[in-house]
């Protein structure tokens, strides 16, 4: 466990803090003491001048940190000019040399950071600093446990990340991004046998995925190899993207569209090929046994997934508790509502289901359109009902998207950054795989992924002038329950401001959606410390695309609602210290102009925000 993750989310005072608003309480064993009283450390760092030491150290590692990373450099376009372009050229290497280099780098960081934050910072770089050694010390902890996660997963993995990098992020805004696509297209087929050797290596250690998930990462690099390649997803979304170049002529275009496709024929179908025989071969190794204790040394990994996605110290055992108390409470809320609506026979979700049916689409025509619609309208009217209680809000646009073909099938909901220099808005992205569609959960999803949720918290912090670039840009950030801890108080948020006034379906809905956080927990750790198997999960309410997702993800599932309770809990305690001197608006400020912190990071930074407003 990196050293600052012995402080995430510690408390303020007493054994337990207790969430009023929830009903719930973390256990003291999840929490360590601070290092200072939270007064005296804001004194300090108000008292502190600008370190210019640190700056220019800070600036340049990151720099070189992005270097590291080509494609990351490509999605925050963090440098310019020619340094840019050169890095937009490149796909970042899969291979063992590049890991070592990434790990080295990152212990180099940890040292010098410590001796920073042993002498003097401003406030502002004192969080950078501590969001900085967290980020790079987690890198280093995570070494031993790389290949637990399936190089071919069919979330992140290689097959799909590339291609989706390919066809949404790297930029097409003029001629000469042309030649960097076709440079990049050209090195697909080298980065996926780098994944392949790289697999092939886990699987000799015997870390082995289960057969289901072996089998839909299957299904994808069928998929990709099914068309011929001249209507291959990366040749026909770039003829598509490029006809709109106004500095691109027509005969250029052609050559470039014909230079796609004898790439893809030549290079990247063969190495899809050569992964689809290897996880031909190795199918019949597998089984279904689900959880990562069935790994070598799995315990240690799932503790340390844990550690790295809810920013705590819980245990497995904890986390399962939390989560049976919240099922239980957000059922009772649920049967409440339920019951005012006539379904008081069965259990909640046999009585959810029925309610349900009710707002199904007929399926001729096809609804996607329309649904598309309705979420597009559902996020325009979150912004306006957000005017009253928000004072930041992002310049970038949002749109809805259905997910692409290609990862549809196994996909879910997600958000993706605007581009920095505003070639591309925030995608709120939805698959959209009927027959069914869950219809009352609709406004709840618009609002964890785009407004209030990711968008307003991921937009806001690349547009902040007054952050760091490498805080901006999310080079370094607090991970999962940070992040998804925000987009689920936005859900929570909505039904405290009375936003589902009047639409007790709807409530009912987004009292689901938490349901389902809260179920989360429980699967999550029983899959992979209970020896629970994937029907168990089903059967506990998960539905077989996320069961898979949590057996492909150990322990992100266990993020959000963490993440939540300790923003809650933040929040309520900013109340009672600063009483009519507390505004809602600026504590989502607070929250928001900081960006992405470590759970421990962002205490600190109400518990200093709370000095200043009790002082003004």
């Amino acid at each position: 466990m990196p050293p600052t993750r012995s402080r995430l989310l510690r408390a303020a005072t007493g054994a337990l803090f207790v969430l009023p608003v929830l009903g719930t309480a973390l256990p003291a064993s999840a929490l360590a003491a601070p290092a200072a009283p939270a007064a005296a450390a804001a004194t300090q760092a108000a008292q502190a001048t600008q370190n210019a030491a640190f700056a220019a150290w800070a600036d340049r590692f990151a720099e070189d940190w992005v270097r590291l990373n080509p494609q990351s450099a490509t999605s925050t376009q963090y440098f310019s000019g020619s340094e840019q372009e050169a890095l937009d050229r490149q796909l970042t290497p899969q291979t063992p040399a590049q890991r070592k280099k990434v790990v080295a780098l990152a212990k180099t960081g940890v040292a010098r950071l410590d001796t920073f934050l042993a002498g003097p910072l401003s406030e502002e770089q004192r969080t950078s600093a501590a969001v900085m050694r967290w980020s790079l010390a987690n890198t280093v902890a995570s070494e031993p446990y790389e290949d637990y996660s399936f190089v071919f997963n069919q979330f992140g993995g290689v097959q799909v990340g590339l291609v989706n990098f390919m066809t949404t992020t790297h930029p097409l805004r003029r001629a000469a991004d042309v030649s960097s696509y076709l440079a990049r297209l050209d090195q697909i087929g080298a980065r996926m046998d780098e994944a392949l050797a790289r697999a092939q290596a886990a699987t000799a250690k015997g870390l082995i995925p289960p057969r289901f998930i072996l089998e839909r990462a299957q299904f994808q690099v069928d998929k990709f190899l099914e068309p011929a390649a001249g209507q291959n997803v990366l040749v026909t979304t770039f003829a598509q993207r490029s006809e709109k170049l106004s500095d691109l002529a027509p005969e250029a275009r052609d050559k470039a569209i014909a230079d796609a496709t004898r790439i893809v024929e030549t290079k990247i179908r063969p190495a899809y090929r050569r992964v689809q025989a290897y996880l031909a071969a190795l199918h019949p190794k597998t089984n279904d046994t689900a959880g990562i204790s069935r790994l070598p040394n799995g315990a240690a990994a799932y503790q340390h997934a844990l550690r790295t996605y809810t920013s705590t110290n819980l245990t497995a055992a904890e986390i399962h508790a939390i989560g049976l108390r919240e099922v239980a409470r957000i059922e009772g809320e649920m049967d409440r509502h339920l019951r005012t609506l006539g379904y008081t026979e069965g259990s909640v979700e046999q009585r959810m289901a029925k309610l349900d049916v009710t707002f199904q689409p007929k399926a001729e025509p096809d609804p996607r359109p329309e649904l598309l619609r309705k979420y597009a309208d559902m996020v325009a009217d979150a912004e306006r009902r957000s005017a009253s209680i928000f004072n930041l809000t992002p310049r970038a646009p949002v749109e809805v998207r259905r997910e692409p073909p290609l990862t549809e099938p196994s996909a879910a909901a997600h958000y993706t950054l605007p581009a920095p220099d505003g070639s591309r808005p925030g995608i709120f992205w939805v698959p959209m795989r009927g027959p069914t569609f869950d219809v009352i959960r609709m406004r709840s999803l618009s609002y964890h992924e785009a407004v209030p949720g990711h968008h307003f918290q991921l937009a806001i912090q690349q547009e902040q002038t007054g952050l760091p670039k490498f805080r901006a840009q999310r080079i370094f950030g607090g991970g999962s329950a940070h992040s998804e801890g925000w987009a689920l108080y936005a859900e929570r948020l909505a039904v405290e401001q009375g936003w589902y006034e009047g639409d007790v379906p709807g409530l009912l809905g987004a009292l689901g959606s938490e349901l389902f956080r809260a179920r989360r927990l429980v699967v999550d750790t029983g899959l992979h410390t209970k020896g629970w198997t994937r029907q168990q999960a089903i059967d506990y309410g998960i539905g077989a695309q996320e069961v898979e997702r949590y057996v492909a993800w150990p322990g992100q599932a266990c993020a959000y609602m963490i993440g939540m309770l300790r923003i809650i809990d933040l929040r309520e305690k900013a109340k009672k210290e600063l009483g009519d001197k507390f505004s809602l608006p600026a504590f989502h400020d607070v929250v928001l102009k900081n960006g992405s912190v470590p759970l421990d990071v962002l205490g600190e930074v109400i518990d200093r925000w709370i000095v200043v407003q009790k002082a003004a």
